[in-house]
């Protein structure tokens, strides 16, 4: 048996993939290479150039590599690019995963892992939210991931089909042993911002909005490490072959940081007073939201390992170091 891994060259994709291998797992990638990188699957997983709603490919690596399980991160992830191109996401995040989904009942593989996120909450404010609070999107992005959410809930009520939907917070950081990172060209994470521009690959950065309802003014939020967020999917794919119910659940550390505190630590650890504008709010951006992860920690026995924003931002500042070397001897490597 393996697993088929989407988007498994993007940036918590190639993290998963490493886990499952670490894990002993057999791991197939499906990656149309649009953001992700060939170089960033490790080279013991079989990378296969595709898309996700070509369902004859998908019926042929299903079968020829005995697949029990999907993992789904393929997808468009960026709020503000949501609202000015939202046909685009719901195409991209919706139809092709609905497409994906029935590859899967077809083909009866037996459980599937989707890649949701917190945007399906919208603002929810300061306190820690549950699986249970209402889901208000705020964006596209949100929604589209959301009514994916959805299709595998029908599905699986229909179709011999399990599955998890982890609902990421603010994925942050990189592999502690520098194996992979976020390499996207002008990426829009808060710390791979501040981390190029620490390093000189920006020339300034930007704070979107510091009237919030938040103490310093600036948005807050729940940042997981990359590291801790694959794990949790390793666990819930050892979860559902063990025969247990569908879930749905958090992945963050119940407490949030403002955008002002990881800019003062990106300062601190790289020893660099980069500079910081400050300008008008993005569309679709919430003020806060922290993550009430007990689920996850009870159903999947989840423990995370580097709940810290220093080790976080070191381990981002690391990557963004080595990538730097990289690009400078494979130029071909960003194109």
């Amino acid at each position: 048996m393996a697993v088929l891994v989407t988007g498994g060259a993007g940036y918590i994709g190639s993290h998963m993939v490493w886990e499952l291998l670490d894990d002993g797992e057999d791991v197939v990638v499906l990656d149309r290479l649009s953001t992700g990188f060939e170089w960033a699957v490790a080279p013991e997983a079989k990378l296969v150039q595709g898309d996700i709603a070509d369902q004859a490919l998908l019926a042929r690596l299903i079968d020829e590599h005995y697949i029990d399980a999907l993992i789904h991160f393929a997808g468009s992830v960026v709020v503000p690019e949501s609202v000015a191109d939202p046909l685009s996401y719901y195409d991209n995040n919706t139809v092709k995963s609905r497409a994906l989904i029935e590859s899967a009942v077809r083909a009866k593989v037996p459980h599937f892992i989707f890649s949701s996120t917190a945007a399906v909450y919208g603002g929810a404010g300061m306190e820690p939210v549950s699986e249970t609070v209402a889901q208000v999107p705020e964006s596209p992005y949100g929604r589209s991931k959301l009514m994916t959410e959805w299709m595998l809930r029908d599905t699986a009520a229909a179709h011999p089909l399990t599955f998890t939907a982890l609902r990421y917070f603010n994925v942050a950081g990189a592999d502690p042993k520098a194996r992979t990172g976020q390499s996207t060209p002008g990426a829009t994470h808060l710390i791979k911002v501040a981390c190029e521009t620490a390093l000189g690959k920006r020339e300034k950065m930007n704070v979107f909005g510091t009237d919030y309802d938040t103490p310093d003014g600036t948005c807050m939020r729940d940042y997981i490490h990359v590291s801790d967020l694959v794990a949790a999917h390793r666990l819930a794919l050892k979860r559902l072959r063990s025969g247990a119910d569908s879930i749905i659940a958090n992945c963050g550390y119940g407490h949030g940081y403002s955008v002002l505190d990881v800019i003062d630590s990106v300062k601190r650890l790289s020893g660099i007073d980069f500079k910081v504008e400050t300008t008008d709010r993005r569309p679709g951006d919430a003020a806060a939201i922290v993550a009430d992860a007990s689920l996850a920690r009870a159903e999947l026995g989840w423990q995370p390992s580097y709940d810290d924003l220093d080790t976080i931002v070191g381990h981002a500042l690391a990557w963004e170091t080595a990538l730097g070397r990289r690009n400078a001897f494979t130029p071909a490597a960003t194109a």
